[in-house]
């Protein structure tokens, strides 16, 4: 029981680091689009990226472990993310900020409904329920009228399905790539849509001194956010760690109020409290279905 608190408080200690990548990159995001648009954004964070993991894998000499025999899978897996994230970007620059993150966590509902498609997955009761109060937060949240129905809303929701294929395609490439591979691919292939992109019209922006350290940000966040999360992972249960990363919405909430004079509102929390209430219960209960599966299997 000692060990198992120790793996928590570290998981807990790593995820503090994931919620603060997470919120700093929204932040940046929303000031380097007053400057560049998204596929810029993504088109610089993109060569930050690519520089980390190179210096990263010369570092540790790890070179080896990036292989070139599935490209087209991590073709469609970086698509799907760089579709996903330019949308989350725009987001970021004309919404709420506690509305982006709010429906970025129905991500895992999309995975729900995605994965018998994709990975072959039963689609249980329990996760046609879980999909179903999710999609009654969402509801929620969005409030859906004509009076706010936007494009910054469409973008966000919009984000969270293209984050749910990203995970689901991730998923697919990591039975048989390992985490370095995926993670050069995933930066060389998406500076490439970036580039392609941003100077579709012939008009790529550069940076100025004040958009640079932003861009920086950006790049190193991204990263930062997705290793501590998966650190966290592999030290404590998912029921354990999604509550802490659920803690990611009311810090951006209280950051968006204080930074940009977002005002709190309680629709878009009560909304997200159900989506996590929701995924909350659905990795509740397929953790202990697993634990039942493997003691018969004893």
């Amino acid at each position: 029981m000692e060990q198992q608190d120790i793996h928590t408080g570290r998981a807990a200690l790593w995820m503090t680091g994931a919620i603060a990548s997470f919120s700093a990159m929204a932040i940046a995001g929303r000031e380097a689009g007053l400057a560049l648009d998204t596929f810029e954004i993504m088109m610089y964070r993109s060569l930050v990226g690519l520089a980390v993991v190179a210096a990263v894998l010369t570092a540790t000499g790890r070179w080896h472990q990036v292989q070139r025999a599935r490209l087209g899978a991590h073709l469609l897996r970086n698509a799907a993310h760089f579709t996903g994230q330019n949308l989350w970007f725009f987001a970021v620059t004309v919404s709420p900020l506690a509305l982006v993150f709010a429906l970025e966590f129905t991500s895992p509902i999309w995975v729900i409904l995605l994965a018998p498609l994709l990975l072959g997955e039963r689609l249980t009761r329990i996760k046609m329920l879980a999909a179903l109060a999710g999609f009654i937060g969402i509801l929620i949240v969005a409030r859906p009228s004509p009076e706010t129905m936007n494009a910054g809303l469409l973008a966000a929701a919009a984000s969270a399905v293209f984050f749910a294929l990203t995970g689901l395609l991730t998923k697919r490439l990591t039975r048989r790539e390992s985490i370095a591979s995926i993670l050069l691919w995933l930066t060389l292939m998406q500076l490439a849509m970036g580039v392609l992109a941003a100077g579709w019209d012939g008009d790529i922006a550069l940076p100025d001194s004040a958009t640079l350290p932003w861009l920086a940000l950006i790049g190193l966040a991204g990263l930062t956010a997705h290793f501590c999360l998966t650190t966290a992972l592999s030290l404590a249960p998912a029921t354990v760690v999604v509550p802490i990363d659920f803690a990611r919405l009311p810090l951006i909430a209280l950051a968006g109020m204080l930074i940009y004079g977002e005002q709190l509102d309680a629709w878009v929390l009560a909304g997200a409290a159900i989506i996590f209430g929701a995924n909350y219960a659905n990795i509740v209960f397929n953790s202990e279905s697993e634990f039942q599966s493997r003691e018969k299997q004893l």
